[in-house]
């Protein structure tokens, strides 16, 4: 599935496709969502905007079209109607004179008017985006020691998008590594110092990644890597997708676990539990 990180760059593209434009069409693979296929045709688009693992394009008539990738869905910029040869199903296609914006394989699908967004069922429960440079890693250490949280096991707790939006799967092994802190702990159960580390690393990494195109190795590493002729899935990451190869910074075996069906790799020496 999508991060916020990948969300936010495929909002970059299809903003600058068909931000600040009228459409020339809009049009919906969903029966129950056609009838507002005129409400927005002829409409000038206002801007994409990222908003967790979700995202929201918007009309200056006060209506929004919400959409979320969920696990397979691909967002498309092509130039108008260039319809690519694909076996994935259109979903929604928002065409302006010069580009299409095509989203394909998502259902998570709504339009909505502005002040119906707040209680949207997705976005009224979302956390502090990550990605939005006016949070702080203080006010993120803050959420970790909230009674809300801290009894939570980190592991359930990085992926709840009320926790924190725009964290997902990669972005977990890696805030974990990063922190030096074993997965099977709970906020309550960290130092001070962990709970800083934690906090700075959700906040960095994910940052890192949008402005890297996904990487949250250090960078330095990574560059050296590639050089080397390493290949991008190898020196992208610190620990995730890398079990049985040696950590980068003490050479111990990366564990891969799983945990409700979804992968977590971490340094068993690092990482070590006390």
């Amino acid at each position: 599935m999508p991060e916020g990180p990948e969300i936010q760059l495929a909002a970059d593209a299809v903003a600058a496709a068909i931000a600040g434009r009228p459409t020339t069409a809009v049009c919906f693979a969903f029966d129950q969502l056609k009838k507002y296929e005129a409400k927005l045709t002829g409409v000038e688009v206002t801007a994409v905007q990222a908003r967790g693992k979700a995202m929201l394009t918007r009309f200056a008539n006060g209506w929004n079209i919400y959409s979320h990738n969920q696990l397979y869905g691909k967002w498309m910029v092509r130039d108008a109607h260039d319809f690519p040869d694909t076996n994935r199903q259109l979903r929604l296609a928002i065409h302006n004179e010069e580009k299409s914006a095509l989203l394909y394989s998502a259902s998570d699908i709504a339009v909505l008017r502005d002040e119906e967004l707040d209680s949207h069922p997705f976005l009224r429960k979302l956390g502090p985006d990550l990605l939005d440079e006016s949070v702080t890693v203080s006010q993120v250490a803050e959420r970790f020691a909230a009674d809300e949280f801290r009894r939570r096991r980190l592991t359930s707790l990085l992926l709840d998008q009320g926790f924190l939006a725009g964290l997902g799967n990669y972005l977990r092994s890696e805030v974990l590594f990063v922190a030096r802190v074993h997965p099977d702990l709970r906020p309550m159960d960290c130092t001070d110092e962990q709970i800083e580390a934690l906090a700075e690393a959700a906040v960095c990494l994910t940052r890192q990644s949008y402005q890297t195109k996904g990487i949250t190795n250090d960078l330095a590493l990574a560059k050296k890597l590639k050089e080397e002729g390493q290949s991008y899935r190898e020196y992208r990451f610190w620990v995730f997708g890398r079990d049985g190869r040696p950590c980068y910074n003490c050479g111990t075996a990366i564990i891969k676990d799983s945990i409700g069906g979804r992968r977590l790799y971490y340094c068993p020496t690092c990482q070590a539990k006390e």
